[in-house]
């Protein structure tokens, strides 16, 4: 009977210890729902940064005895408590362990919670770790440290994957540490979501693919934007460049001729065709500074008035259907100018002896100066702030040798921001 009794007594205090180690896990799991509940209140803060605390030594308590160490309560439990220390605690030195130690229970919980019963508690507790990561790669980004922002955005990507400033956080970071890979994907990813800037997603990965010499995808993106926002200005422009710099310059020409044939009173597509033809000037003029040769400086300057030529047709008919046109103003202005600077500085270049051929080449750079001096000043009024309409204004004042004009837009160039 003795040894009875002492056998159930002995049972009795190991199911008692049993139900105390236990007992800790369950006050934990309370305690962290208490703070839960309360965290975010001002006036309960103090009630809630108590509870955390009592969460913590249950839970470390529950974590070393052998009854409950390994449970997938116990790590959940665990990962939640100190996911919500590490987020509370604005120091990185202790902050950092806290991630670490909430982080390595998790991925444990985890693992051992097949049966999903911890589901809810442990994707909040990652939820608390993708904001310490946030807030760690905002602090890393502002102070330049764009490998480890990266990292930081990284990791709360992969805890929210379809969150839009998740991966636009992580795709910039990553570009500011020329991690042009990892830059591309996410911004591929983000032309996959409703985020409100793609327009811009588009002109930037196509600026990650030229910076990695990719410029058949650097076209594909940028043309995948044009077909999506069709009257985005910016995206356009780049189409050009690259299509001008892959030597495709007839491709996007047709492309654009194809559209206006559709939309014959669109002034901004013929817009697009004279910038294509005016950027294919721009480039020959490129090549007439390096040429050497008089036969083939001649005939790039042929080439590239031919293209000014083009463009010019093209600017007028957008200015015919709106007189208002302020880049068309501008840029019509600006390759009528650019002979008479040529016919100019030619004329500056002849000997003091030769002054009958002087004066005529004076004489004939004035009268192109003055056909460009209608749209010079026509943009400069649209835009009165515009550094570029402004310089070209100078310009023409200058060409002309109106001395009091050259120093009046002067004055109103100088009055312009400094960071414009």
């Amino acid at each position: 009977m003795k040894i009875k009794l002492l056998m159930a007594g002995l049972l009795g205090l190991v199911s008692a210890t049993a139900f105390a180690q236990k007992g800790e896990l369950n006050t934990a799991k309370e305690e962290y729902e208490k703070y839960s509940g309360l965290r975010g209140q001002a006036a309960m803060a103090t009630m809630a940064n108590k509870s955390l605390s009592t969460a913590k030594e249950s839970i470390d308590k529950a974590s070393v005895n052998e009854k409950t160490a390994t449970m997938p309560l116990t790590f959940a439990v665990k990962g939640s408590v100190y996911s919500a220390l590490a987020v509370l605690d604005t120091v990185p030195t202790t902050s950092l362990p806290l991630f670490t130690t909430a982080d390595e229970a998790l991925k444990k919980a985890k693992e051992l919670d097949t049966k999903g019963e911890n589901k809810k508690m442990i994707d909040e507790a990652y939820l608390n770790l993708a904001q310490y990561q946030l807030t760690k790669g905002v602090k890393e980004y502002s102070g330049g440290k764009y490998d480890q922002a990266y990292k930081a955005f990284d990791y709360y990507r992969t805890v929210l994957p379809e969150d839009t400033n998740a991966i636009y956080y992580t795709g910039l970071a990553a570009a500011n540490s020329k991690n042009y890979p990892a830059a591309i994907s996410n911004y591929t990813k983000l032309l996959t979501t409703k985020y409100s800037k793609n327009q811009t997603t588009y002109l930037d990965l196509s600026s990650l693919y030229l910076a990695s010499k990719d410029t058949a995808n650097a076209l594909k993106t940028v043309s995948d934007g044009v077909a999506k926002y069709p009257s985005d200005t910016e995206l356009r422009k780049r189409e050009i460049e690259i299509s001008l710099q892959t030597g495709k310059e007839k491709e996007v020409t047709d492309k654009i001729q194809a559209a206006l044939a559709n939309d014959p009173k669109n002034k901004t597509l013929y817009y697009y065709a004279g910038l294509t033809y005016s950027q294919t000037g721009d480039g020959y003029a490129s090549q007439i500074k390096a040429a050497k040769d008089p036969a083939a400086k001649a005939k790039l300057q042929a080439s590239k008035a031919e293209a000014y030529g083009k463009a010019g047709e093209m600017y007028k008919k957008a200015l015919e259907i709106d007189p208002n046109y302020f880049e068309a103003n501008l840029n019509l202005g600006y390759i009528i100018l650019s002979p008479a600077i040529d016919l100019y500085n030619a004329a500056n270049k002849l000997p003091a002896n030769k002054q009958k051929e002087y004066d005529a080449a004076v004489a004939k750079a004035k009268a192109q100066f003055d056909l460009a001096k209608p749209y010079l000043v026509k943009a400069a009024e649209l835009q009165p702030k515009s550094l570029d309409a402004l310089q070209n204004l100078r310009t023409y004042y200058q060409g002309v040798r109106d001395d009091a004009n050259a120093a009046k837009i002067k004055a109103q160039i100088d009055a312009l921001p400094a960071n414009q």
